[in-house]
């Protein structure tokens, strides 16, 4: 039975995936965005939130809990500094997993793991939509006044 067993083992000892874990949660904090496994990205959005929990309460105790998870100056002054603060208002939900296909080699479900605040990949994606929306528009009215120039003459 698995009883208080939580979260995933992703196929590691113990310490290979806290190693794994603190690598990709600072990588995130660093680049606002990562590109991983789905299983890997579910794992790693449990870590995230809690830091950016952390963040949000801003003491110095939530900070040397931060760094004891994550072991890197950097990320921690980066969650606290930015990510923190821009994600003061919101009550939770930090982070979003974006599905973006199979990977070629093994086909393993591919997503991307990005902090809600920073979105990226979702205001260009939303970018792209709009201007494919007007250059349909624009398309449609052309050919209506090709279609009246026809009819007239």
């Amino acid at each position: 039975m698995r009883h208080n067993k939580k979260g995933t083992h992703l196929g590691r000892t113990t310490s290979h995936k806290k190693a794994l874990m603190r690598n990709m949660v600072a990588n995130l904090f660093e680049h606002k965005s990562i590109k991983t496994t789905d299983a890997k990205a579910k794992e790693v959005r449990r870590y995230a939130e809690k830091l950016i929990t952390y963040a949000k309460k801003g003491s110095m105790h939530h900070r040397r809990l931060a760094f004891k998870f994550l072991q890197n100056k950097e990320a921690v002054k980066t969650l606290f500094g930015e990510i923190g603060p821009a994600c003061a208002e919101r009550p939770g939900g930090y982070t979003r997993i974006i599905k973006l296909g199979f990977r070629k080699g093994d086909a393993a479900a591919i997503s991307m793991l990005e902090l809600v605040d920073f979105s990226t990949y979702t205001a260009e994606k939303r970018a792209k939509k709009k201007e494919e929306n007007i250059k349909k528009k624009e398309n449609i009215k052309k050919k209506e006044n090709v279609e009246k120039k026809e009819a007239s003459a």
